[in-house]
């Protein structure tokens, strides 16, 4: 059935019964879940492959490890007729490398006031007068030319917008690749609605230039969320951007950003995705608002304990299984499934972007 997306096979039927999630329940928040080595990256992507294939709704792929950006380039192994069909499907890596032909872009002066705020390290309480000189240049944003805004600032006779220039000098912002400068940015794409977004974070030279890219895109889709489009936000390894204890400014707007849309976005059609290794590292408050369960293995008793007390909705009986998953075998619980099962996920039909080091041989 249309509604159906074929991910593997179910474990210990008799014939090799099809596996399957249910396309129309993917509008509840999923939590996906799996230690080091157990596949778990892989099959993420055979989900996201049967999503694109058998609906419309836009991915959008926050992807710090660049395990994704080769989510257009189809495997020779996969089957012609789902490979053609993939092929036409609206794919857009955006990378975060130097010297990409597609390169990740922010525009600055578009980010919210708090966002720009903590990226330059000024708390409203604590440098008052930097903060009120960023507010008051909000009714000036359209006069700000994006490409110097440093020489727009000291422009001005003011010695406070004067200090913001040498906070974005001796902070390095200014020199970020991340930003657009006049040029296309991730959230043209986005708005253009395609098949995937891929947005890789994994290239930056800094993580705190990786979080503001993941921070612009998803305050972009929370103030477009009054359009009610339908879209999937999958953010992998999500214990790095939403973390139960947040340091800096942008970690702490990260977090509260994805807590919100978990409390929040589903009304406005924004679901998320969020995959780690072990469910401790991500907020309590986005974990627990999660309605669908993707387990692949996992050797922590304490970790299985925790996953039990939060989705009741999981056996304990199959929960327990976990740990002697092999890699590529999960339990799937919640409402986009029709019962809680143990599956073998199916072969990907498109590449993979990351991989391990290997050892060294003599």
């Amino acid at each position: 059935m249309a509604h159906e997306l074929t991910i593997g096979t179910l474990l210990e039927s008799e014939d090799a019964a099809p596996a399957h999630l249910l396309a129309n329940k993917l509008n509840r928040h999923t939590f996906w879940c799996g230690q080091s080595g157990s596949g778990k990256t892989y099959a993420l992507g055979v989900a996201l492959e049967q999503i694109m294939l058998h609906t419309r709704l836009p991915l959008v792929i926050l992807d710090p490890n660049s395990d994704f950006v080769k989510l257009g380039e189809l495997h020779e192994s996969a089957p012609a007729s789902e490979a053609s069909e993939l092929a036409q499907r609206d794919i857009r890596v955006l990378r975060s490398t130097p010297g990409a032909e597609n390169p990740l872009h922010v525009r600055f002066m578009q980010l919210p006031l708090r966002s720009r705020a903590a990226i330059l390290q000024i708390d409203p309480l604590l440098h008052p007068q930097d903060f009120n000189a960023l507010l008051r240049l909000e009714p000036e944003l359209s006069l700000v030319p994006d490409h110097d805004i440093v020489g727009f600032m000291r422009a001005h006779p003011d010695r406070v917008r004067h200090d913001l220039a040498m906070r974005l000098e001796n902070l390095g912002v200014v020199q970020w690749n991340l930003w657009a400068w006049g040029k296309r940015a991730v959230t043209d794409d986005i708005d253009d609605k395609p098949d995937a977004t891929v947005v890789d974070l994994g290239g930056f030279p800094t993580p705190m230039e990786s979080r503001a890219a993941a921070l612009a895109v998803l305050d972009h889709l929370w103030e477009t969320r009054e359009q009610r489009i339908g879209r999937l936000i999958v953010i992998d390894e999500a214990h790095n951007l939403c973390t139960p204890d947040p340091v800096t400014p942008v970690q702490k707007l990260l977090t509260e950003r994805i807590v919100q849309i978990a409390a929040e976005g589903r009304k406005y059609g924004l679901w998320l995705l969020l995959s780690t290794q072990r469910p401790s590292k991500v907020h309590v408050n986005a974990l627990s608002q999660c309605d669908n369960l993707a387990l692949m293995r996992m050797s922590s008793p304490r970790d299985l304990a925790e996953l039990g007390g939060m989705f009741g909705y999981a056996p304990d009986s199959l929960l327990n299984r976990a740990t002697a998953f092999a890699q590529g075998q999960a339990l799937f619980a919640g409402g986009f499934v029709e019962q809680p099962s143990l599956v073998q996920m199916g072969a990907r039909l498109t590449r993979e972007g990351g991989s391990d080091v290997p050892v060294p041989l003599r």
